[in-house]
């Protein structure tokens, strides 16, 4: 029974359970955007709202109970990480340091890379300056974790509203639905260049059936003639034999 138990327990002692709440605000921070699991999502989701909140602040004092709570770190440092593809170090959400801010030891230690405070204090805090809360989204992915069928979320930063394909791509239903919009809008021109070029050659068919018409008019007058004739001729005739 759940006597007097305050949050999720997450099945983790409380020291493993306060390094995980950190290490997934701090992937978030420095990413933007985590994948992981849904009731990992809603623990930590508490925890990186309130860390924003007080970083808003942006007092010496508020540094320092960002970095009692959130272990002070050095990130970003892929960037400069050969073996990483260039694709991933591409970030929506804010911008990435360059290669030659970070520095690396001849043991392939980092040297000199951004810190994680300052990050959260100078990039993460302004973006949210005209926002009271609701910093953070879960956007579902209908996808579940290998081995015991976990279901898998997105956490993200709000403020690029692009959706869950912020990544780069572009969902398949959104690639139907575009080639779908883009064959009716080519079927509905196609019919008004149809219906326009139709147009346009009817006047050229007017003058022919006005020669038609003139045609049988003549002939209409000119045939009553010949029984107007042929009758006078008669008259006559019957004239002559009565004389």
């Amino acid at each position: 029974m759940r006597n007097r138990i305050h949050g999720k327990q997450l099945n983790r002692t409380s020291a493993h359970r306060r390094a995980m709440l950190r290490n997934l605000a701090a992937g978030l921070f420095e990413h933007g955007q985590i994948e992981t699991t849904r009731p990992k999502a809603k623990a930590v989701q508490p925890f990186i709202e309130k860390l924003i909140t007080t970083a808003k602040r942006g007092t010496f004092h508020a540094r320092r109970q960002i970095e009692s709570s959130l272990t002070d770190r050095k990130i970003h440092s892929w960037v400069a990480d050969p073996n990483v593809r260039d694709s991933a170090k591409e970030n929506p959400y804010f911008d990435l340091p360059s290669e030659e801010d970070i520095k690396f030891t001849r043991y392939g230690d980092v040297k000199k890379a951004p810190r994680l405070v300052q990050h959260v204090m100078t990039k993460i805090a302004p973006r949210f300056a005209d926002r009271d809360g609701g910093y953070t989204r879960i956007v579902s992915t209908g996808r579940h974790r290998l081995g015991d069928g976990a279901d898998l979320v997105i956490l993200q930063l709000v403020g690029e509203e692009s959706g869950p394909e912020i990544g780069g791509g572009t969902s398949g239903r959104r690639r139907q639905a575009d080639r779908r919009t883009a064959f009716s809008k080519s079927l509905a021109e196609g019919r008004g260049a149809g219906t326009s070029t139709e147009e346009a050659e009817a006047p050229a068919e007017e003058p022919p059936a006005e020669e038609v018409a003139e045609a049988p008019a003549e002939e209409v007058v000119e045939t009553p003639a010949e029984p107007v004739a042929e009758a006078d001729a008669e008259a006559e005739t019957e004239e002559d034999k009565k004389d």
